[in-house]
């Protein structure tokens, strides 16, 4: 009996959160059975509809727990719509041989174009006079006001964003500097700081674009906030946890700042009916908005091509080099040929064992690579075309196994 790959029509797909509908249209071209569902949902609730699935696609709102990735036996792949990972258990998610790709470069212009216009927003106190003008105050005065042109950008973290703010910020005549903890290739005139003391202390306004690592809790507390210009302001579109935010007002109320933008916060709700409320509303001269910095549809049509495509990738051939959790494989599909992939615990004598049973059904390998990550092991072997399926349940038998699936 010959061997075939799973069929793609069983393969079932589940989108949340309201994803861009091209991810639906790609993955049905595909020939997989999607479904879609417009909001995050519960912990119980996804574990119920993940029965089956081998396919997940989520934004920010829907957590993957360790419980989640233990129940979810069927799943191969999770999708994060979005640059944020931090919603997802990737260890848990990594043992249990699902591997997980985001969007780490989609929405990058949608942000920086965000912060950019609250740049300019906070120095001319657009908000503050906005709202005057529709309770029928005509105050116009040039106090407190400024051209972002010759100010000082201080950007927390240069990575994809960071650095593309740098670029478009000094189009406008700004001076930037940064701060990363990790070594940055410096783009245009931009300056690195040595510290972030040095970088809160000389800044006329503070952006912060750093990642979900559980080390930027708190980031910008009330110490940082105290070494900051009174006459500066802050922004963060990274993420909530970053900002004490009851630091945040009092700074704002003591006049401690002139400004803030937040797109980002600790604690956000599900769903648009949902209420919020946070200590920063009703401040002058505070922008708030509901983590929209992706929020665009070029960035939302960008994504939802980017995301599908790599799992598609790793569903057909095993390439998972822009996953987050999983070895890095990047390979040139064959021809005439069989593949498998074989996900195990990282332990010794998997590879020589799988490489057993391969001469033990007379099976020669054409190709084989093995690449390890933490706790898992993967191994993608290449062999001629003509034997039987018995040696499927052989591999699958292996000792360590995690998931064993023929690709093609």
């Amino acid at each position: 009996m010959q061997i075939t790959s799973f069929p793609k029509n069983k393969i079932k797909v589940l989108l949340l959160e309201n994803i861009h509908p091209r991810a639906q249209h790609i993955f049905e071209l595909e020939g997989y059975d999607v479904s879609v569902v417009r909001s995050a949902v519960s912990e119980i609730e996804l574990i119920r509809r993940l029965k089956g699935v081998r396919i997940l696609g989520i934004r920010s709102q829907t957590r993957i727990t360790g419980r989640v990735a233990e129940s979810a036996k069927k799943l191969w792949a999770i999708g994060a719509f979005c640059i944020g990972i931090n919603q997802i258990d990737l260890e848990s998610c990594q043992k249990r041989g699902i591997a997980v790709f985001n969007a780490p470069f989609s929405n990058t212009r949608s942000v920086v174009e965000l912060v950019m216009s609250e740049i300019i927003m906070l120095m001319r106190q657009i908000i503050p006079k906005n709202e005057k003008l529709h309770q029928g105050i005509w105050e116009k005065t040039a106090t407190g006001n400024h051209e972002v042109r010759g100010k000082k950008l201080g950007i927390i973290g240069y990575g994809n964003i960071g650095s593309q703010l740098s670029i478009l910020a000094e189009i406008f005549g700004m001076q930037v500097c940064y701060y990363d903890i990790a070594e940055k290739l410096t783009l245009g005139n931009a300056q690195k700081c040595k510290s972030l003391d040095e970088l809160l202390k000389k800044s006329d306004v503070v952006s912060i674009h750093v990642d979900g690592s559980a080390r930027n809790t708190n980031l910008i507390g009330a110490e940082e906030l105290g070494k900051m210009k009174k006459s500066a302001a802050l922004i963060n579109a990274s993420r909530g946890f970053v900002v004490d935010i009851p630091a945040l007002v009092s700074a704002l109320k003591k006049k401690r700042l002139s400004g803030a933008a937040i797109d980002v916060f600790p604690q956000e709700p599900g769903t648009r009916f949902d209420g919020f409320k946070t200590e920063l509303q009703g401040l002058p001269n505070v922008i708030l908005t509901p983590h929209i910095g992706g929020s665009t549809e070029e960035a939302q049509q960008s994504i939802a091509g980017f995301v599908p495509e790599n799992i598609i990738r790793y569903m057909n051939s095993g390439n998972s080099d822009l996953s987050v959790n999983f070895p890095q494989l990047n390979l040139p599909l064959q021809r005439n040929t069989h593949r498998f992939i074989h996900i195990h615990e990282n332990t010794p004598g998997v590879l020589a064992e799988i490489k057993r049973i391969f001469g033990g059904h007379s099976i020669n390998i054409l190709g084989q690579y093995l690449k390890t990550h933490e706790n898992i092991g993967v191994v993608i072997s290449d062999t001629g075309k003509k034997y039987d399926r018995n040696i499927i349940q052989d591999l699958k038998s292996v000792r360590h196994t995690i998931k064993f699936r023929v690709l093609y």
